[in-house]
């Protein structure tokens, strides 16, 4: 039987009359759906279309919130309290829900985007929030959480199911955190060697540096940039090199997650 495996990608990251990404072609690839819901990009006539497309292509669909940055694209940190944050997130997971509503969709995952996600995954008390967020709308969301981070550990913690991913498209430091985006090697926009860096990752169950440090970590799933120009190429790489390795790309909500917190 083939192991299964999730693909995603940020998606609905467009607003206004602004287009971002190549999400009609995603969609054709990817198997999970992270929708940006107001805060760092995408509006209610974005969100309703990203949703209507995963529905169309059988794509299981996420939240995606962020800080309220969007002339930042939600990629500045902010300083909030632990309560500001949890309506934060309980806030863009509704807005999802309600427009996911009107397409017959449902959100089944949530991912936290950018800053946010970068400070929850080193920071406790963050990340607890935010697990208190998404519990707080609805306990059956899985949380997509940067592996090995403070969210994965918080959302066990908080009774969630939790998906730990790595990305397919950016390079790691020797903490396992994602290098900064400042630093001309942190993005993988040659689909060969994203290609090479997800089979590694998927065949050893290890996060690997870019000094060559091998970090153990479970690897639920591997996310894929929308934004970037090179998205559709580098995703669709992935998901055949995936495939040709005996690996079945499933949606968030077929994959057999570790067992709850109790």
């Amino acid at each position: 039987m083939a192991r299964s495996i999730n693909l995603n990608a940020d998606m609905g990251e467009s607003f206004g009359a602004w287009r971002m990404g190549a999400d009609v072609e995603l969609f054709r690839i990817v198997a999970s759906a992270n929708v940006a819901c107001g805060f760092h990009a995408g509006d209610p006539s974005v969100m309703a279309a990203t949703v209507k497309g995963a529905v169309a292509a059988g794509v299981s669909l996420g939240a995606h919130p962020s800080f309220p940055d969007l002339q930042g694209f939600g990629r500045r940190p902010m300083r909030m309290s632990g309560a500001e944050v949890e309506a934060m997130v309980a806030y863009q997971i509704g807005a999802l829900m309600g427009v996911a509503a009107l397409a017959g969709g449902r959100v089944s995952h949530v991912k936290p985007h950018g800053a946010l996600s970068n400070l929850a995954a080193v920071e406790d008390d963050l990340a607890a929030a935010i697990a208190r967020g998404i519990r707080g709308v609805d306990r059956g969301l899985i949380f997509l959480a940067v592996a090995g981070s403070a969210m994965a550990k918080a959302g066990r913690a908080a009774g969630l199911a939790v998906a730990e991913e790595a990305f397919a498209d950016r390079t790691y430091d020797e903490d396992g955190n994602l290098t900064s985006r400042k630093l001309d090697y942190a993005l993988i926009r040659d689909p060969a060697k994203a290609v090479d860096h997800v089979l590694r990752m998927a065949g050893e169950g290890a996060l690997f540096s870019v000094g060559g440090k091998r970090i153990p970590a479970r690897i639920d799933s591997f996310c894929v940039h929308g934004d970037e120009p090179t998205a559709v190429a580098v995703a669709g790489a992935v998901r055949t090199a995936l495939e040709g390795g005996g690996w079945r790309v499933a949606p968030l909500p077929e994959l057999e997650l570790a067992e709850l917190a109790r």
